[in-house]
């Protein structure tokens, strides 16, 4: 049986202590690799366990801001740590959110892994909520009372506040997320923008571009997505999809390049669309959405893949995808080094059915 919340935030609360970015280690004084840091404070994972990210130091002209997947719930039953499986993770101490544990961007041993060298800082996710979740939410299973701490926003602000005390000047910087961080990645990339105006932003969504239904306006308002946004944000009246989101990050960081992938059946987005109440299959909603952002968003690049992976940066696939004759690891480097990107797709329906190399 799991612990229940009440009792994983009572344990773990005793050793949350405030943490300010001046109190955690300096990126100079950091060893080669990774280290994980916990910044305390207000931050949480949705049941109360501590949250922490990770840094590895690289070129000082580099910099990669990754957000981390890990499914969403917003239901008493979907969140309840009772439920197995739960369609998310509540902890940042799992394997999962380990960049030591995860391939592709996060390959040391490869040479031509395009982000090898950057600095890099990994987000990891525990909150359920998309990285932008803004309140406490009461919820009620089947089988108890118990409360979800969508703190989404309060986590990346502190990973942010450190990044801003230790990077100073950089050239590039490529920000980007997979699954639930795909749908946080531009709206972060504007701060990040107007923190580093001299710098070249690039933005990936990986693994997040079919969700087209409804029923997203109503997770954005219960995760508290509008609670202090940012004014450009809701310019305009309160976004009802995420899509919208992309297209007002794109008119709040104007110099920025944004770009998303996707498989076209890929599994996970079909399951949570059926979550949502979408019998649609995926490809055609991918289709739409790149449609609208094309129109919407100057510059806008996508790479469309066929079959049902899903996300690439964290896989070896990212070493193996070719379509259109653009390799993945090719049309990933352009991209965050803000080099021509140029769209491809797997093609119609059915071409999109197989995997590239299959």
């Amino acid at each position: 049986m799991p612990i229940r919340a009440a009792a994983l935030a009572v344990l773990f609360a005793l050793f949350a202590g405030p943490a300010l970015a001046s109190d955690l280690p300096k990126l100079e004084t950091l060893a080669p690799g990774w280290t994980t840091l916990a910044p305390g404070g207000e931050t949480s994972c949705a049941l109360g366990t501590p949250f922490e990210f990770h840094v590895k130091p690289g070129r000082e002209d580099r910099l990669f801001v990754f957000l981390n997947g890990g499914g969403a719930c917003w239901t008493g039953n979907q969140c309840s740590p009772e439920e197995e499986p739960t369609p998310y993770f509540p902890s940042s101490q799992i394997e999962h959110n380990d960049p030591r544990k995860l391939k592709g961007v996060f390959d040391e041993s490869r040479a031509d892994n395009p982000l090898k060298d950057w600095t890099q800082v990994f987000v990891t996710y525990c909150t359920g909520d998309v990285h932008l979740g803004n309140r406490d939410v009461a919820y009620d299973s089947w089988k108890e009372e118990f409360t979800v701490r969508h703190r989404g926003r309060t986590n990346v602000r502190a990973v942010l506040d450190w990044v801003y005390a230790n990077v100073d000047t950089p050239e590039r910087v490529f920000v980007a997320g997979s699954s639930a961080g795909g749908i946080a990645a531009p709206w972060y990339a504007v701060e990040i923008s107007e923190q580093y105006p001299q710098a070249g932003i690039s933005v990936l969504g990986d693994g997040a571009g079919g969700y087209r239904d409804p029923a997203v306006a109503g997770l954005m308002e219960g995760w508290g997505f509008f609670d202090d946004a940012p004014v450009w944000v809701a310019d305009g009246g309160t976004p009802g999809t995420f899509e919208e989101i992309w297209r007002r990050a794109s008119i709040a960081a104007p110099r920025a390049t944004f770009a998303q992938f996707d498989n076209a059946y890929d599994d996970v987005q079909e399951m949570f669309l059926i979550l949502l109440g979408t019998e649609t299959r995926l490809y055609p909603l991918i289709e739409k959405n790149r449609s609208d952002l094309a129109a919407t968003i100057h510059g806008f690049r996508s790479y469309v893949a066929g079959g049902t992976p899903h996300t690439l940066i964290r896989f070896d696939r990212l070493y193996t995808y070719e379509v259109e004759g653009v390799k993945a690891t090719d049309w990933l480097r352009a991209l965050a080094e803000g080099e021509e990107a140029k769209s491809v797709s797997c093609g119609d329906a059915e071409a999109c059915e197989a995997e590239p190399g299959q």
